[in-house]
């Protein structure tokens, strides 16, 4: 693929200029992060076996989907989210490509009582600090989006701060690194993050290969009941589920027939 056709590369380069330009406040989100001392417990609101638990995900827009929600009101549609029983909250932060923003999980963290994961491109110790301090009770690390060495201090680091880790893999070697780490949250996206290009059979080659102490998660393409049955058959039974809920008139009821 050449690299003007790689969407995760363009995606990046603009978040490695907006990290930069949060350094100089590292020094105190720093300090917000570490008075923390208050988390749900994103890992052990998942992992409950047998039972198929789902992150709902609330965005106004993606890469290849464009605008998802034009009345976009993450508050809204989070405690929806938490009516169908969803067992935690994803918020997209990313503002250029998913139209996200910080404030819309510190709204959802205040409103819901279940836990919230911030989804974004995560590339630097300043980006964890923040969101620790903003409430975010896990965080996204994307192997593909990291060398080895930011990924495993970057892992360490929000472990330290208490924060569960989303550690996300699209392929073998990426699992390899994600088990090299010791990560105890690993998610297998099938969507591919440099064609965008989604097939449920990602999390059917690589579920075999994460641990059994490991909370295993399956990201993207999940849209049906028979979707979820086969997933479920490849020994995953956490989901993360964004478009299919945001587009559905009642999420709340969607999200309880997936469940069913």
């Amino acid at each position: 693929m050449s690299p003007g056709n790689d969407k995760l590369a363009a995606i990046l380069a603009n978040k490695r200029k907006e990290a930069e330009a949060m350094e100089g406040k590292k020094a105190e989100l720093r300090r917000q992060a570490l008075q923390r001392d208050e988390f749900r417990g994103f890992r052990r609101c998942l992992d409950q076996p047998g039972v198929i638990t789902v992150i709902a995900e609330c965005k106004a827009a993606s890469p290849t989907a464009g605008t998802i929600a034009g009345n976009y009101n993450p508050v809204a549609q989070a405690k929806l989210y938490e009516q169908g029983g969803a067992g935690a909250i994803s918020v997209l932060t990313d503002r250029e490509y998913f139209q996200g923003c910080l404030e819309d999980l510190l709204k959802v963290r205040r409103e819901v009582k279940i836990p919230v994961l911030r989804k974004d491109f995560i590339l630097t110790e300043a980006q964890v600090y923040e969101s620790v301090a903003s409430g975010a009770d896990a965080f996204l690390l994307i192997v593909a989006a990291l060398t080895d060495e930011e990924l495993k201090r970057l892992y360490e680091l929000g472990r330290t701060l208490q924060s569960d880790v989303l550690v996300e893999v699209h392929d073998l070697r990426e699992m390899d690194r994600a088990l090299e780490i010791q990560a105890e949250i690993i998610g297998i996206n099938n969507r591919n993050l440099h064609s965008f290009e989604v097939s449920l059979k990602t999390t059917e080659e690589l579920a075999p290969e994460i641990p059994a102490d490991c909370l295993g998660i399956s990201e993207s393409g999940i849209r049906t009941k028979d979707d979820v049955r086969y997933i479920v058959e490849q020994g995953i039974h956490c989901f993360l589920i964004g478009e299919t809920l945001m587009r559905d008139g009642d999420p709340a009821k969607a999200l309880k027939q997936l469940r069913a």
